[in-house]
């Protein structure tokens, strides 16, 4: 039996990689104020066309359901947490808003990527100010640290900017000479420079055309940059300097000025970022920036947005790339018994330790203590019940990593369950 294209299913070590990084997020969001939602993970087709039009539909899975209604599997939280709040006439802003969960993309499998996979979310809507994007990228950041992630930089760019370089460039404002051009930066990660001028040489100068591309290598703090360029004539610089100061201000150090991040071409409207391992060519971890257009396209005029969202997948191949693992799972304990006899016991101990929160196993087909032992493999820690030592109210206590084996009186066992997790009095005594 195979699973559709794209698809995979996620194993035990899988999923607690995933609740590691959830639990993270959560915890992060929450400490800053950010509400926790699931938006709903089917919408009318026509609310994710809101977003990104018509050709969307190449995309995502899409379908007609049995009231004949076109609807549509969702791609991301931003459509759903933004539908949420624009109709939401008396909600209290700012809305701080967070989600984590699932979504489905129709996109070619890749490392890192596959047609479903899961996503962390944050998004802040309320008047638009540059405080609302910092307080963005320092929970980022702060996200990328508390996962011990090393040589993670948060490259950021501002949309006007780009498109104020190319208005003087060429001598104009038309949009599909903006567009065209946002393209062609955008492809800059995929491409080499050469494609890239072959491919729109036809329609525009190729010395503009190169130094569009030479601007997008720049890159570096605000004196750097200012050093390479003259900034003095491009839009929005200034708002960048003060988002930079307060990034400063915030103790948010790994962040970079990028001329090449364009991001969404009919979606982000102003600041813009990108997180990447500056050690890894798996392509950017997260990514966001200002979308006051997708508000005003479900209505609401007064509505600014901004937000940014992460690739959970490729954070955990980022992870394990840099040999960071997930938290340890809690010691688990295996019940072992000698024989049928022993088992009620057995199941009393099992039923005592799960009582007191100590993760424990026992086996339920009634094997021989030989074949009990595959579930023993898996644990910390064995209790073995035998015949002889229950004799005398006990049973024997083994550590499964060094073999070292004591015993325990089943009245302490009772009266103090969590006394079988102290393995050092276990090595001391034995």
């Amino acid at each position: 039996m195979e699973l559709p294209r794209g698809m995979k299913d996620f194993e035990e070590q899988e999923n607690a990689n995933i609740e590691h990084i959830r639990n993270h997020f959560k915890k992060l969001s929450n400490l800053y104020g950010f509400s926790f939602m699931d938006p709903s993970p089917l919408e009318l087709l026509s609310v994710l066309e809101t977003k990104s039009g018509p050709a969307i539909k190449d995309e995502i899975y899409y379908f007609k359901d049995k009231g004949d209604r076109e609807v549509a599997l969702r791609f991301d939280f931003t459509v759903g947490l933004t539908r949420y709040i624009a109709s939401q006439k008396s909600v209290k802003l700012p809305a701080k808003i967070s989600s984590f969960g699932g979504v489905f993309r129709y996109d070619e499998p890749q490392k890192g990527r596959y047609r479903y996979f899961h996503q962390w979310d944050i998004e802040v809507y309320g008047k638009a100010n540059l405080e609302s994007e910092a307080e963005i990228i320092e929970l980022t950041s702060r996200l990328f640290d508390s996962l011990l992630l090393k040589d993670i930089t948060i490259d950021i760019n501002h949309r006007n900017l780009v498109e104020s370089y190319i208005n003087q460039l060429f001598d104009s404002k038309d949009s599909q000479l903006v567009g065209d051009m946002l393209r062609a930066i955008d492809k800059i990660a995929k491409k080499s420079e050469q494609e890239i001028i072959e491919e729109f040489k036809d329609r525009y100068d190729t010395e503009k055309l190169e130094k569009i591309l030479e601007f997008s290598q720049i890159k570096g703090s605000i004196t750097e940059v200012e050093k390479q360029f003259d900034t003095s004539e491009l839009s929005s610089w200034d708002e960048i300097k003060k988002l930079f100061e307060s990034l400063e201000n915030r103790g948010v150090s790994n962040v970079r000025i990028n001329f090449g991040i364009v991001r969404g071409l009919d979606y982000y409207s102003g600041m813009v970022f990108e997180v990447f391992d500056k050690n890894s060519k798996l392509g950017a971890l997260a990514g966001g920036g200002r979308y006051d257009s997708l508000t005003k396209a479900f209505g609401r005029e007064d509505l600014g947005a901004t937000g940014v969202a992460g690739g959970v997948e490729r954070i955990i191949l980022t992870m394990q790339e840099q040999k960071i693992l997930a938290e340890p799972k809690q010691n688990r304990v295996a019940v072992l018994y000698i024989n049928d006899e022993m088992q009620k016991v057995a199941m009393s101990i099992t039923s005592l330790l799960r009582l007191n929160k100590i993760p424990t196993d026992i086996d339920l087909a009634g094997r021989n203590l030989k074949k009990q032992m595959d579930i023993a493999n898996n644990a910390r820690l064995s209790i073995i019940v035998g015949p002889q030592e229950l004799e005398e109210g006990n049973v024997v206590l083994r550590d499964m990593q060094n073999g070292i084996e004591g015993t325990i009186s089943l009245e302490k066992l009772t009266e103090d369950p969590n006394s079988v997790l102290n393995l050092e009095k276990l090595s001391s005594t034995s």
